[in-house]
């Protein structure tokens, strides 16, 4: 991921949660919002809902190649924290692709 660095901090996540737009979708949630850097931050989350480890693992990594492949046609400078829904643990990497672009629309 080229402009993109990870989120890490449990403030930043809260802050996106309260502060941010909110987009869902039937397989992700995405909280996004401006900040003043001049690269994007990701976050990418998977709850205990959705399955064991395995399941969560391989959620947080057709999530992170479905970023990865549209990262340039979106815009540089969000903080970006995305949340798998229970319905992402069987689904496509193209159908979370696409419920990506959809929750992305800025």
């Amino acid at each position: 991921m080229k402009n993109t660095i990870p989120l890490t901090e449990n403030h930043m996540f809260r802050r996106l949660y309260k502060t941010g737009k909110c987009t869902v979708t039937p397989y992700i949630a995405v909280y996004f919002q401006k900040n003043r850097l001049g690269v994007s931050r990701l976050g990418i989350t998977a709850t205990k809902k959705i399955g064991k480890a395995v399941q969560r693992n391989r959620v947080r990594r057709i999530i992170r190649e479905a970023y990865r492949l549209s990262e340039d046609s979106l815009p540089v400078g969000r903080d970006i924290v995305i949340v798998a829904r229970k319905r992402a643990v069987g689904a496509k990497m193209q159908d979370v692709r696409a419920a990506l672009r959809a929750g992305l629309r800025f």
